[in-house]
């Protein structure tokens, strides 16, 4: 074995007694390192596993489609939203506009919400999502897949016919052991048949997509009223159509609104990227915030390895003293001190990567968010633990390096 290698075995095993012979200010020394790197990995766990989510699940919109609505997805102050409230509505009335006007726009549909309760028998739910639609918009956006039964049919909207396709959680939670299909729920106040049910999809971020009821938008609007705002949806062929779709909207809507040139566009639309954009805004900053709260306590955790390690040298002056003089060179006490210091930074950033993984478990099993860890986010702690404590024990190592061997033999300590 070479001279080198058995003083660095030499340094890692006076490290490892020294720490186990201190395990309370151990464990104090590592807390700060160990803090700073779970929140690194809870977070970046989390972030990561929403962004593979949101990509994949959360767009209501397919690529090729994009909606038109009075208000924008991103309201950034009250003035803003008072000054989108003035816009004016979007009627059925541009909805047909649109249908003869638009030619790059494959298919035009609508829809309108609302929150009710659903009641059969001795059952109810209350908040369920009513949205009013024509006979297309299971085509567009995310596509409408039935378990069982029908879609709503231009007949359903023409007369205006109270039939419904129910979501499974109106299922599950109406119709226990039953077949709906065929059977009559009341809306509100308002019965109707229902001829579908819609294919499970699950919860995103927690929030059901399944507890809903759509309702030809003749219906709704018989009911609800028809002096409120629909969402216009559109499908195209491709990602070319699209975006000359959305200019030919933009062109119609202008005309009818008579919006002159200099005046900005008094509704907004809708895509798959709007929305990523949306989630993109909205996690960026909880995510360099929780980045930032991390380095501190990592920058607080190399503060006090630093400490510690001056306490520990003035401790070890005279074992520092007895080295020396048995033929240990000054960067064999600088290599034993750093190793001291690599390990106790490594090892805070070990457990805090398993504390944040268990972290990042129970935030996906209690709430549903998403969680994955990726590889390099370990790495990359690791080597940020490492590196911390190398940097702050840098100071202390080079100071037990630098002592006098006679001084240091004469010390007390």
């Amino acid at each position: 074995m070479r001279k080198g290698s058995i003083y660095f075995h030499e340094s890692l095993s006076m490290a490892l007694t020294s720490l186990r012979s201190n395990k309370l200010r151990t464990f104090l020394t590592l807390l700060g390192v160990i803090i700073g790197v779970l929140t690194i990995i809870a977070v970046v766990s989390v972030i990561q596993g929403l962004n593979s989510y949101v990509y994949t699940k959360m767009s209501f919109y397919g690529a090729n489609d994009f909606a038109v609505s009075k208000f924008s997805p991103v309201i950034s102050s009250i003035q803003d939203y008072q000054e989108q409230l003035k816009r004016k509505d979007l009627t059925l009335d541009d909805l047909a506009a649109l249908r003869k006007l638009c030619s790059s726009c494959e298919l035009i549909g609508a829809s309108v919400n609302a929150s009710q309760p659903v009641k059969y028998g001795s059952k109810s739910i209350k908040n369920v999502e009513v949205r009013g639609v024509t006979a297309v918009d299971h085509l567009i956006g995310s596509v409408l897949e039935l378990e069982r039964g029908r879609y709503l049919t231009l007949d359903d909207e023409e007369r205006s016919r109270f039939v419904c396709i129910i979501g499974a959680d109106v299922a599950e939670n109406l119709f226990p052991g039953l077949d709906p299909l065929g059977r009559w729920i009341k809306i509100g106040r308002q019965n109707f048949e229902v001829v579908g049910l819609g294919e499970k999809k699950g919860k995103i971020l927690g929030f059901s997509q399944d507890n809903y009821v759509w309702i030809p938008i003749s219906t709704f609007m018989k009911i609800y009223g028809s002096r409120r705002t629909i969402t216009i949806n559109v499908h195209t062929s491709s990602q070319e159509k699209m975006n000359q779709a959305m200019e030919e909207v933009r062109t119609v809507l202008r005309s009818l609104r008579k919006r002159t040139f200099n005046q900005p566009d008094d509704f907004a639309f809708q895509t798959s990227e709007t929305f990523i954009q949306l989630y993109r805004s909205a996690t960026s900053g909880v995510y360099f915030a929780m980045i930032a709260i991390s380095s501190i306590a990592l920058l607080v955790g190399g503060i006090v390895i630093m400490n510690i390690m001056l306490v520990s040298v003035t401790e070890r002056t005279k074992e520092i003293g007895i080295r020396m003089a048995v033929g240990a060179r000054r960067r064999d006490i600088l290599m034993q001190f750093l190793i001291e210091a690599a390990i106790l930074s490594g090892l805070g950033g070990l457990i805090g990567i398993i504390l944040g993984y268990i972290i990042a478990r129970v935030v996906t099993l209690t709430t549903s968010i998403p969680s994955r860890i990726d590889p390099a986010s370990v790495i990359v702690a690791i080597l940020m633990s490492a590196v911390v404590g190398l940097f702050f024990g840098l100071y202390p190592a080079n100071r037990a390096a630098k002592l006098n061997p006679v001084e240091a033999l004469r010390s007390e300590q």
